[in-house]
């Protein structure tokens, strides 16, 4: 019997309109033109609302005298300085304790997130209580007792705390010797490039030589030792001489190596203890993803613990830990401004505070500020986007 095939009929036409992928375009169009609109209407308000008071807008009070002091920054500021010179030593603070306060979180929260998972009854609460405790605390009030009740209650300046190293603390501050480079010294930054250089390379070798032969390098001890005989080389033939500043008591102060003032040493201790709490919790369940599976091969290859969390368990949790661990480098650094509270010098106390009382320009300064923290937040995620590209694994 002979089948007939009845034709095809085409689907029936749909106005553009209905198209959802050109409906979809539409209402793109329509919410761009939206919040277009919105923020031109925001600009004309702004600008009829200070033609009304009398005040002009611009950024030439930049350049303007700025008539304060701060008590600390990595330039020279005074107060014969101009307001950029403000905002360049509120953003130099700003970047110094977020770069250091992301540095220890991260050593801190690591350490804590596998001592969480130890075998080891005693470790494992120790570093449960921490978490628990310090996450659940506001970070603002933990900047008020390592301020006010720790550093502020260290002994007076003649009874001050000796450490190691020629150290001192005490209400003041945290006094440490003080590096002194002579003129020459700009071969040793040649001689660090060259350490780095030379151990990224050695960190290339390594792998395709592991992933070749499957024997291991020791990079580690080895990009250390090269690193020692470069800088020590580079030391010598450069004939550069380095000298210490240490801090010596005088009649009411110390005189000589460097200051770290009690409002810095508070916010970066604070900053770093807080980070880290949460950076343990991302740690441990990163580690928790890998499947079990792949400690216990790790363990039929008669891996030590410590090998088989650094070449095995590490490198697979990592595609879980970075994008929560960039969250928290991003909550870091905006956790910065809360230094203003305890009078440290950074971008919001000493640009968004000062600087904006002295001068009225409100949105000039407000939109710098946000511009600087968002630039901040922008650079931080490319980096870590880009680094866990790097680790991700490949799958066959």
């Amino acid at each position: 019997m002979a089948v007939i095939d009845s034709p095809v009929s085409a689907p029936p036409k749909t106005t553009f309109y209905n198209d959802p992928v050109i409906r979809g375009y539409i209402y793109q169009f329509l919410v761009a033109v939206g919040v277009i609109c919105f923020f031109i209407w925001i600009g004309i308000n702004t600008a009829q609302n200070l033609a009304a008071q009398n005040k002009s807008t611009g950024f030439d009070f930049l350049w303007r005298t700025a008539g304060f002091s701060v008590s600390f920054s990595l330039i020279p500021f005074d107060r014969a300085s101009y307001y950029w010179e403000a905002f360049v030593v509120g953003l130099l603070n700003t970047l110094l304790v977020a770069a250091i306060g992301i540095f220890f979180a991260t050593i801190i929260g690591f350490t804590v997130g596998i001592a969480r998972l130890s075998s080891n009854w005693l470790v494992s609460r120790i570093a449960t209580v921490y978490v628990e405790i310090i996450r659940n605390i506001p970070l603002l009030l933990q900047l008020f007792f390592w301020y006010f009740a720790v550093l502020k209650a260290m002994p007076a300046v003649r009874e001050s705390l000796a450490l190691p190293f020629g150290s001192y603390l005490n209400q003041r501050g945290f006094f440490v010797p003080q590096p002194i480079f002579d003129d020459r010294a700009g071969w040793m930054w040649i001689g660090l490039a060259l350490a780095i250089a030379f151990g990224i390379g050695l960190k290339i070798w390594a792998r395709r030589r592991l992933e070749r032969t499957g024997q291991r390098f020791p990079v580690f001890i080895t990009t250390i030792a090269a690193g020692v005989l470069i800088l020590a080389l580079t030391y010598i033939v450069s004939g550069t001489v380095i000298t210490f500043s240490y801090p010596e008591l005088q009649r009411f102060n110390f005189r000589g190596g460097l200051e770290l003032p009690p409002e810095f040493v508070a916010l970066a201790f604070g900053l770093s203890i807080y980070t880290a709490a949460f950076i343990a919790e991302t740690v441990r369940a990163g580690i928790r993803s890998v499947n079990r599976g792949q400690t216990e091969a790790a363990q039929s290859l008669g891996l030590r613990e410590g090998d088989r969390l650094r070449l095995v368990i590490i490198p697979q949790a990592m595609r879980v830990i970075i994008p929560p661990l960039t969250s928290q480098y991003l909550n870091l650094t905006k956790n910065s401004s809360l230094g203003a509270a305890i009078g440290y010098p950074e971008l919001v106390n000493v640009f968004a505070g000062t600087t904006l009382n002295q001068t009225g320009k409100a949105i000039e300064v407000i939109g710098m500020t946000m511009l600087v923290y968002l630039t901040f937040s922008l650079l931080t995620s490319a980096f870590m986007n880009w680094y866990n590209g790097r680790v991700a694994l490949v799958e066959r």
